[in-house]
């Protein structure tokens, strides 16, 4: 059977290696509520925890993520656990548990183990358990050095505590956390502008500091330890929108009642350089650049004018910048001021 299967172009030996090269960094991410050890047909994690709720509600979130050309690879799982997290986040859950699936074209071990390496980081940083996933392999079906990587996160909250948007009013204030850059959003139009080789992406640039390749490779900001932080904190937040893929123009509006707008001012926070290296180099237009990326605000919250300041506080604690970047309108629209 081993012959076969080697014949057909997958190492079951590369698999067991991944396994195990594996397994040092999934133990990091286990929480008291994972049930068993590590190599079982499924992940289990006990519900005791949430039994003092009143009314439990599971959240959940997915996302896919692509590799990239340089040969690194231990930020990418990062980029998958924040996309799925931020969002459960976002409706005021708590992450409890992540799983992962790795679909490549050939199995190297260190390789796998580098992108779980990422995972379990991601993970470490939300704090929710790494309790599975799956890689396979498959030869002739993709290039030998691509792989895809898609995951599944599940978080809790008491229903009473959800973040809904229900009570937000004109007039309150939008709280704007910053992004650490792309956010593994809008490279589609990134490859547009820029030859995606391993040349460019090691290309430095004095305006980033940095190479390309380093500046599109960012980890994604994770921003549950900051939420968790302010609901402990004992403040309400009314609603939240994590800006991914659509930039400002499509995920704010998420978050908002029908007819209320927003008001955003683009100066109020930082601009990482990256984006005015891809909106010159593309000849971009400004308002495309909001409609597409974060440009450097990659969470918002709009909380009631009389609790700016104690969130901002509560912040402060944890050493999380925060910006006041505008505030709930009349509109129906979203008016990004620059």
């Amino acid at each position: 059977m081993a012959e076969h299967y080697a014949a057909a172009g997958v190492s079951l030996e590369a698999g067991y290696k991944s396994v195990e090269l594996i397994k040092e960094h999934v133990k990091k991410t286990m929480r008291p509520e994972v049930l068993g050890g590590l190599g079982g047909f499924s992940g289990a994690f006990s519900l005791s925890k949430i039994k003092d709720m009143e009314e439990p509600v599971l959240l959940s979130g997915t996302d896919v993520k692509l590799a990239m050309v340089m040969n690194k690879h231990d930020t990418i799982g990062i980029d998958a656990v924040a996309m799925c997290v931020n969002d459960i986040a976002c409706a005021g859950g708590e992450p409890l548990f992540f799983l992962d699936y790795i679909a490549c074209g050939k199995n190297v071990p260190e390789k796998i183990a580098d992108i779980v390496k990422g995972v379990s980081e991601g993970c470490l940083q939300s704090e929710a358990a790494l309790i599975g996933g799956e890689t396979a392999e498959h030869p002739g079906l993709m290039p030998e050095e691509d792989y895809d990587l898609a995951g599944f996160a599940v978080g809790v909250c008491d229903k009473k505590d959800m973040i809904t948007g229900k009570d937000l009013n004109v007039g309150d204030v939008l709280i704007g956390l910053p992004s650490t850059g792309v956010h593994s959003n809008g490279f589609s139009l990134v490859r547009n502008v820029f030859d995606i080789t391993e040349e460019s992406l090691n290309t430095y640039y004095d305006e980033l500091g940095k190479t390309l390749g380093e500046a599109l490779l960012a980890p994604t900001k994770i921003y549950v330890k900051a939420l968790k932080h302010i609901k402990a904190s004992g403040i309400t937040l009314k609603a939240c929108s994590h800006i991914t893929g659509g930039g400002f123009y499509e995920n704010v509006p998420r978050m908002l009642k029908e007819g209320m707008g927003v008001e955003i001012d683009t100066k109020a926070f930082p601009k990482p350089p990256i984006f005015d290296l891809i909106q010159k180099n593309g000849d971009i237009s400004t308002k495309e650049m909001y409609n597409v990326f974060n440009m450097g605000l990659g969470f918002v919250m709009a909380v009631d004018p009389a609790d700016v300041e104690k969130v901002q506080a509560a912040l402060n604690e944890i050493n999380e910048p925060s910006y006041v970047v505008g505030k709930v309108t009349e509109t129906g629209q979203v008016d990004v001021q620059w």
